[in-house]
């Protein structure tokens, strides 16, 4: 797994009446090769994962990779709460021709340390393709402990790690195992560049979706030698990045990629528009940014 750089954290595309637009993910990924993002992460959080149905799940994962063609990896969130859905999933989205598979930690019924070990290990004896770890606790409501983490990075299958806990002393633990066949990615828009200096290779990115060169340039230039330069354009964006959490993930940056003229569409229950006060708040630093020219319209 040596993709480093930005990888957005792709929304799902609705159209009115609550189908998938699948026109609009073709031009999503026009955008994002044309704009320096380095890969596509597909049904992940960001794209509302969980209230698309198999069916539309698979009919995602073809249509992104025949219009990708190889041009810019194709990462597919593939995890659930079930060892034997998230094996499945997993073996079908490699054979419908996807570069890596995103596994979250299996959340509601959680899992102790054995079974979560066996859980992803179960994983990697089934498939081919790289495999990298989810670690969103917020999300899942638990973690993977730093000695499951040091079992897990020697499996060859398991390519490395989304670190979303937002814990900077939990990703110093897991900073020892990181190797050149096991990586980290910040799963947090706000401490790119802080995991970028304990040995991150990337950003698997909500913020991408709207300003994919400035997400790029932010990693590029740290790995090549620029930490000044990375830190300034994270600090730069910070308020306009925090904004995009100011509502649960992805309420704040399809509502952003709507008013811009993304024409994401609608979200599916039970999300919903943003309150009043938080899209003044988003409005106003979209106006800022767009004035500063760090934001632009497509």
């Amino acid at each position: 797994m040596n993709l480093t750089g930005s990888i957005v954290a792709l929304v799902t595309p609705f159209n009115s009446n609550g189908s998938i637009n699948y026109e609009k993910i073709g031009e999503l990924i026009e955008f994002h090769i044309e704009n320096q993002t380095d890969g596509i992460l597909i049904l992940g959080t960001t794209g509302e994962s969980p209230t698309i149905s198999a069916e539309e799940q698979r009919e995602i994962v073809r249509h992104t990779v025949a219009h990708a063609k190889g041009r810019i990896h194709i990462m597919v969130g593939s995890g659930c709460n079930s060892t034997a859905k998230t094996v499945k999933r997993s073996q079908e989205f490699e054979q419908l021709g996807v570069d890596s598979l995103l596994v979250i930690t299996p959340y509601y019924n959680k899992a102790n340390e054995t079974g979560m070990v066996k859980h992803f290990e179960a994983v990697a004896n089934a498939v081919n393709i790289p495999i990298i770890l989810y670690n969103v606790p917020g999300r899942t409501g638990c973690s993977i402990s730093p000695s499951a983490i040091k079992t897990l990075s020697k499996r060859p299958q398991i390519a490395g790690i989304k670190e979303a806990s937002g814990d900077i002393s939990y990703a110093m633990t897991l900073a020892p195992h990181l190797s050149d066949t096991f990586v980290m990615y910040s799963g947090n828009d706000d401490i790119i560049v802080p995991l970028l200096s304990i040995g991150a290779i990337g950003v698997i990115s909500v913020w991408a979706n709207v300003m994919p060169q400035a997400v790029h340039d932010v990693v590029s230039s740290y790995l090549n030698g620029n930490p000044h330069k990375s830190l300034e354009i994270q600090l730069q964006n910070l308020d306009f990045i925090n904004a995009l959490f100011v509502e649960v993930n992805p309420i704040p940056v399809k509502y952003v990629m709507n008013e811009l003229g993304f024409d994401v569409g609608i979200f599916r229950a039970p999300l919903d528009e943003p309150s009043f006060e938080n899209r003044e708040i988003l409005r106003t630093l979209m106006d800022t940014h767009i004035q500063s020219g760090f934001l632009t319209r497509p």
